[in-house]
């Protein structure tokens, strides 16, 4: 554990109080009466109703936390399938999977202060989820949930989302999939954990820069970027996140399957421009939008190395074309363990290692 982690996570525990042993969360059905909206602060992407307060979210690595000093408070989950990771205090608590509409309950803290936090760990490419708030008996204070200084963001594909991470074998169901995907045990979070840092993933499986997995017709990552949700309709803003590493991984899916009649491209070569030109411009858009960020660009050697040349082109234009806070990160290595010839576990490790000790050695602008 880095110095700077271990100081983050002192003082976080300094801050409220142990969870109690017997600390449980368990369904109570309907929101019960008396109670009051707790303070609730999202990380990640998500669309809020301002009519009713509920969270739409379909972007993966989105977690919910909230605080206050008491010894109980509730939660709502909407519809939709997912897996949620439940703790308290930074105690894990409990793993709802596939979790029914309707409240839970934490309970059994303890008085005091304490910060409880959601994560959920799937990926929801079908249909935005909602969750529905924190609600604190009336006899409970609120306590306001300061965000972490420092952000990062992560830009990619499956191997971001942390496809199939989980998996002891690479051949997978469908169900196999969605069960052992876990973007929280991904490199982004354990990256921005060892930072202390908040973090957004925008990432989408078996999408790329210009061309999807085996030519699939679906927004690409670039295009769908804007958005909040994957439907377009809610451009995002980005009021209050201000992210000082940018870290993009895109190209996968472009290469890895051969070339389709009728798709736009005659040629790989066709491709590779095309690629270039594009994934140029959305680092270009991107500096727009962040413009104190380090953007680092990475890929693996795949594929007879054509993602690392393609992603190489790309850091040449962008420095031809005066862009000089990007750099790049070429991974080896990796034994592909996970669903489908997907990083394992041991993969995001190498790769949030590799990431750490790159971002270290740049000059970021942390807490300019």
């Amino acid at each position: 554990m880095s110095p700077r982690l271990a100081a983050f996570l002192l003082l976080a525990a300094s801050a409220v109080a142990a969870p109690g042993r017997a600390a449980t969360v368990e369904r109570i059905g309907a929101a019960p009466a008396g109670t009051q909206a707790s303070p609730l602060s999202i990380g990640g992407r998500a669309a809020i109703d301002a009519a009713t307060g509920t969270v739409a979210y379909q972007w993966p690595g989105v977690y919910f936390e909230s605080a206050f000093e008491g010894d109980q408070v509730d939660f709502g989950i909407g519809p939709g399938k997912v897996i949620l990771h439940v703790q308290a205090d930074g105690v894990p608590l409990a793993t709802l999977d596939r979790p029914a509409t309707g409240f839970y309950r934490i309970a059994g803290l303890g008085p005091g202060p304490h910060r409880v936090r959601i994560d959920v760990a799937t990926e929801s490419q079908a249909g935005p989820n909602r969750f529905d708030g924190f609600f604190a008996p009336p006899d409970s204070r609120a306590i306001p949930v300061a965000a972490p200084a420092r952000a990062i963001e992560f830009i990619g594909d499956s191997h971001t989302v942390g496809y199939g991470n989980r998996s002891p074998r690479r051949e997978c169901t469908e169900d196999e999939v969605w069960a052992t995907t876990d973007t929280t045990l991904a490199y982004g979070p354990r990256v921005a954990r060892h930072f202390g840092a908040g973090y957004r993933v925008n990432a989408i499986s078996g999408r790329g820069i210009v061309r999807n997995y085996g030519g699939m017709a679906a927004d690409t990552l670039p295009q769908a970027y804007p958005y909040l949700l994957f439907d377009r309709a809610t451009p995002d803003a980005g009021e209050g996140w201000d992210p000082r590493v940018i870290v993009v991984a895109l190209g996968t899916n472009d290469f890895s399957t051969p070339l389709h009649p009728g798709e736009p491209w005659p040629d790989r070569a066709a491709l590779r421009a095309d690629y270039a030109r594009t994934y140029v411009a959305f680092v270009q858009s991107l500096r727009a939008r962040h413009p104190r960020a380090r953007i680092v660009l990475w890929s693996t050697d795949l594929f007879d190395g054509e993602i690392r040349a393609g992603v190489e082109d790309v850091l040449a234009r962008l420095r031809a074309a005066g862009e000089t806070r990007t750099t790049y990160l070429a991974m080896t290595g990796l034994r592909m363990d996970g669903c489908h010839a997907h990083p394992s576990l041991a993969d995001h490790e190498r790769i949030a290692t590799a990431l750490v000790a790159h971002i270290d050695a740049l000059p970021v602008d942390w807490d300019g």
